[in-house]
């Protein structure tokens, strides 16, 4: 079973790897900001996409508009609850829809 620190260690590990590519993207696009476990993502128009963990359910959740995400560690992968994909691919799908062009993350 993992720990809550283990946890934490592992979805922060994963949000900077996220935060670092959305970082290397156009900021006229989308402002990317990673604060206390918290993925802020602000695309030009000003809406956001959110990214977050959520230690007490062992998660990370990814909201865009009125979606939602609940992603769970399932053999080093982040894997949505509801068995709609893989975060890196979800989260990838999200902002190609919003930018207009593929994304990977």
């Amino acid at each position: 079973m993992t720990t809550d620190l283990e946890f934490t260690s592992t979805a922060d590990a994963f949000m900077e790897e996220v935060f670092a590519v959305l970082s290397e993207l156009d900021p006229d696009e989308l402002d990317p900001d990673l604060a206390m476990g918290v993925l802020s993502i602000e695309f030009a128009d000003g809406t956001k996409c959110i990214m977050n963990r959520q230690t007490a359910a062992h998660q990370i959740w990814l909201a865009s508009g009125a979606t939602a995400w609940h992603f769970a560690l399932e053999d080093g992968s982040w894997m949505d609850t509801k068995g709609r994909g893989e975060l890196r691919k979800v989260l990838g799908e999200v902002l190609s829809e919003r930018l207009g062009r593929s994304i990977e993350v």
